[in-house]
């Protein structure tokens, strides 16, 4: 499955930014054309599935399956035939009548064997919940997409701020997290699903998580940190919160560990924290426990699920392989990206490193191996600010509910000693992505008119064998020789579809302004496309 665009720079403008958003309630009925539906829902499937779309009278139905949004230069598709899906796959489908184009759908399809694995587990972080009224539809939507994927998971587990708690009395906000957790299990038929919870540095105390969720949910011996088993498989629950000051959470991890691995070497110990280890995911950023690193280096069974920094799962940075492997499980409420970069935005180029954005994991434990899917609840294109307001609180039906933000990761504990099963890593630094990204089509830049009548370069987006990361852009007066843009812009990977291209927005200028560009598409590595430039005028 790849998740790199098509480039079409001709692609209209209500297709360059899609969003689930729907048509204003002012629009003329004529005006508004519905989106095709796929008659096979996505999800998980233990077989091949044959795909078909409906879309209304006199519309036809255009797709993708890589996670682009789908243009009139599309696969068509032909009624009354099917596309066979057989692997993991983002399926996008625009229905197009005359000039007019619907908002594009996505749904993500999970494409397994038979064979049954020993252990299904949600894993999320950073749910944030304080209002029961603005989260009650959207988490309806969440439950319905695990439902999608695992109809009865073994596990759920909400690594850490279930609140948003900052030393201002908000712990029993934890009863309104409890209370949508609980009328969704119910309402799906989760009621065999174990729910365990850590402790983030939002949740209060630990006084209070204890007195808001059933005691298994949280089956802590006063310090935070308990031990459970999810079909067999070996969970460690801890408090980072405290780890690196905390004696007795060290000792009795080490020890667990340890017991844990000399009966079975070649089996996963599942372990969840709120804060992330240091020098491993995503260069730990946030991270803090260094002890917390230096214990889990003894033992390559590890696998280590952290939230805290809300660091986006689409970046396969979130996964790391040293000594151990550690897993960011992104968050429930937004997600951030590495700072540092710009976003093309509404009022132009803004400093943004945050998208109302939710995932989670979906992790498959087999007898030889752990296949980590990676999964958006929500993540239509849609900027953090409103209006120049901060919001998380976009509310559903959500367009991309159940699709993939990334290949699914596939750990394996293969050798005999410690050392050969770290040698046997598959997610080290040593193996990490050395393609650069590449433009493909003959004008990947063209000047364009954005929304509001100015000039604006059109980058058709670049291809790349995980994702395009940014784009280092620079634009010149060329009668002063000033910069008019000289920016890395991010490349909205975070969204799906993802739009085909980005409209860069220009400062305003005399008609007929000479301009040069130069830009360059990188990874999320630091690999570097060539060059690619265009000279024009503004209109």
């Amino acid at each position: 499955m790849r998740f790199t665009p098509l480039v079409i720079a001709t692609a209209s403008a209500a297709l360059l930014a899609p969003t689930a958003a729907a048509p204003s309630a002012t629009a003329p009925a004529a005006q508004v054309l519905a989106p095709p539906t796929l008659v096979t829902p996505g999800g998980r499937y233990e077989r091949a599935v044959p795909l078909a779309f409906r879309a209304e009278r006199g519309a036809v139905v255009r797709y993708t399956l890589d996670g682009t949004t789908p243009t009139r230069g599309s696969r068509l598709y032909v009624p009354g035939t099917s596309v066979r899906i057989t692997k993991d796959t983002n399926v996008t489908a625009v229905a197009f009548r005359g000039a007019r184009a619907s908002v594009p759908v996505s749904q993500g399809f999970l494409i397994k064997g038979a064979e049954k694995p020993v252990a299904r587990l949600v894993v999320m972080s950073d749910v944030h919940i304080g209002d029961y009224a603005k989260n009650t539809t959207k988490w309806a939507s969440f439950f319905d997409t695990i439902d999608s994927v695992f109809p009865k998971p073994d596990a759920i587990l909400s690594n850490g701020d279930m609140i948003n708690d900052n030393g201002d009395g908000k712990g029993p906000d934890h009863k309104i997290v409890a209370r949508i957790f609980q009328e969704n299990l119910e309402r799906k038929g989760m009621t065999g699903t174990q729910v365990l919870l850590s402790n983030g540095n939002h949740d209060d105390s630990l006084a209070q998580i204890r007195t808001h969720y059933p005691r298994s949910w949280f089956p802590d011996a006063g310090g935070g940190f308990y031990e459970s088993s999810v079909n067999g498989v070996p969970l460690l629950t801890l408090n980072t919160e405290t780890y690196n000051s905390s004696t007795e959470q060290q000792s009795w991890l080490k020890r667990r560990l340890a017991e844990l691995t000399a009966k079975s070497p070649n089996t996963p110990v599942l372990i969840q924290g709120h804060r992330p280890a240091p020098n491993t995911v995503m260069d730990g950023q946030q991270a803090s426990n260094p002890k917390l690193t230096a214990d889990l280096s003894a033992f390559p069974q590890a696998v280590f699920f952290s939230g805290h920094s809300h660091l986006n799962l689409n970046d396969d940075r979130s996964v790391h392989q040293k000594d151990f492997t550690a897993v960011n499980d992104g968050s429930m409420s937004y997600v951030e990206m590495d700072h540092g970069y710009q976003a093309v935005t509404a009022e132009g180029l803004a400093s943004r490193f945050e998208s109302p954005t939710s995932q989670a994991l979906f992790v498959e434990v087999y007898k030889d191996r752990t296949e980590i899917a990676r999964v958006n609840m929500a993540a239509d294109k849609h900027d953090i600010y409103t209006g120049g307001k901060w919001s998380s609180d976009w509310q559903p039906p959500y367009a991309s509910a159940g699709t993939l933000s990334g290949k699914s990761w596939t750990l394996r504990l293969k050798g005999r000693t410690a050392q050969e099963i770290k040698e046997n890593f598959t997610y080290t630094t040593a193996n990490r992505n050395k393609v650069a990204p590449a433009f493909t089509g003959r004008h990947p830049l063209s000047a364009v008119r954005d929304a509001k009548g100015a000039t604006a370069l059109r980058i058709a987006q670049a291809r790349d064998d995980q994702m395009v990361h940014h784009y280092r852009v620079e634009v010149t007066d060329e009668s002063t020789g000033a910069n008019a843009v000289s920016a890395k812009v991010l490349a909205e990977y975070y969204y799906a579809p993802l739009p085909n291209a980005l409209d860069i927005p220009l400062p305003k200028a005399p008609a007929g302004t000479r301009y040069a560009a130069k830009v360059v598409a990188v990874d999320a590595y630091g690999n570097a496309s060539k060059e690619v430039s265009l000279k024009f005028r503004s209109r």
